[in-house]
């Protein structure tokens, strides 16, 4: 795997143009609106590709048969060669990866499905394999959220723009300063919404990636305020943004996120694409 230079990203454009499920995350990286790395087989026409957000997300993609690209794979994989200091989640495409995958990975991977969450949950050694859970790719049915009730009690709360204020004291694992360099890139390309409740950002609804006429969705609650449907309302705030703006919200989750899965759902999202997701870990 041989690191490519940020001036050879042009290399990337069009493979990844042609890979058919969510890239967003990593068209943030090729074009530069984020910070990551990428890998390829070789500098002079690249044929395999390894794009890595410095969120933890991570798609691999292209030919599945350079040996000698597998197997340093293999060890970054599994961190073997301590590559990676943090955990990471990758997709891989087309399907013929998911089968390369299993076969590079051999017993190093762990298959997670509802008969073995709790083994695998309880495996001594799980931290030193790669889990395989699985990631869901949604499409926006707009008539779907039209139809949505949003019950709140507006006299408790209020709806506001992220301000950089804000977004110095958000706190939580899916926050803008996780997806953007820095807030003022945030302020002028990104756009966030806050729930406040009794004076505090209860939830933010945030793009997480933004590219042409896209927009994913980020959402953050503070945990004692889930379970209220903040989320389902400051969500709601920001899809009317984009289609206000001619923008198409984007949703992508894990399975295993049920809170997330579920929302979606009731926000006029439909599940389209079920992709094998693996948790790497460091």
């Amino acid at each position: 795997m041989i690191k490519l230079k940020v001036n050879d990203y042009v290399k990337v454009i069009a493979p990844l143009e042609r890979v058919t499920i969510n890239t967003l995350f990593a068209k943030a990286v090729v074009y530069q609106q984020v910070t990551g790395s990428v890998y390829v087989d070789r500098e002079k026409e690249p044929k395999v590709f390894y794009i890595a957000h410095p969120y933890g997300m991570s798609l691999l993609f292209g030919n599945t048969e350079n040996e000698y690209f597998n197997e340093n794979l293999f060890y970054y994989l599994t961190n073997k060669n301590k590559v990676r200091n943090k955990d990471e989640w990758l997709q891989v495409f087309p399907n013929s990866w998911s089968n390369k995958v299993e076969t590079i990975l051999d017993s190093y991977l762990v298959k997670i499905d509802s008969a073995n969450m709790n083994r695998v949950l309880e495996m001594d050694d799980v931290s030193r394999r790669v889990v395989e859970n699985t990631r869901v790719n949604f499409i926006f049915n707009i008539s779907d959220f039209k139809n949505i009730k949003r019950p709140l009690d507006s006299r408790k709360h209020e709806i506001v723009r992220t301000t950089k204020e804000m977004l110095q004291t958000l706190q939580g694992s899916v926050i803008p300063k996780y997806f953007w360099n820095h807030e003022d890139q945030f302020q002028n390309t990104g756009i966030g919404y806050s729930l406040i409740y009794d004076g505090e950002v209860a939830s933010t609804a945030f793009s997480s990636c933004r590219f042409e006429k896209q927009l994913e969705i980020g959402i953050e609650t503070l945990e004692k305020y889930r379970g209220k449907g903040f989320a389902l309302y400051v969500c709601s705030v920001l899809i009317n943004y984009c289609l206000e703006n001619g923008l198409e919200p984007i949703w992508a989750c894990r399975m295993e996120n049920i809170a997330s899965y579920q929302l979606a759902h009731k926000l006029g999202f439909i599940p389209t694409l079920f992709i094998p997701y693996y948790r790497l870990s460091v």
